[in-house]
């Protein structure tokens, strides 16, 4: 059950931080995903805000659409030299 989880939250956290960062109409939904699951370890690492098994709350909600953004604001800086 956990990994459906994972997958319905992943999508959403990446698609609120792909139309962030103005990225939304250059991803999938498998790619929305990918940066949402990312974002929330990268969350977790960063603001250590729990592992990505714990239980969704609002503020786990946040730090992985935050660490969802500074990915894709990574991938900007590679791909276009910019943040935007």
């Amino acid at each position: 059950m956990g990994i459906i989880i994972w997958l319905i939250v992943g999508g959403v956290v990446g698609w609120l931080a792909s139309i962030i960062m103005r990225r939304d109409a250059q991803q999938g939904i498998i790619l929305n995903i990918v940066v949402g699951i990312i974002g929330a370890m990268i969350a977790g690492f960063l603001f250590s805000g729990g592992s990505i098994n714990g239980a969704i709350t609002l503020r786990s909600f946040l730090l992985s659409l935050l660490g969802a953004v500074i990915l894709l604001a990574i991938v900007n800086l590679f791909t276009r030299k910019s943040i935007r």
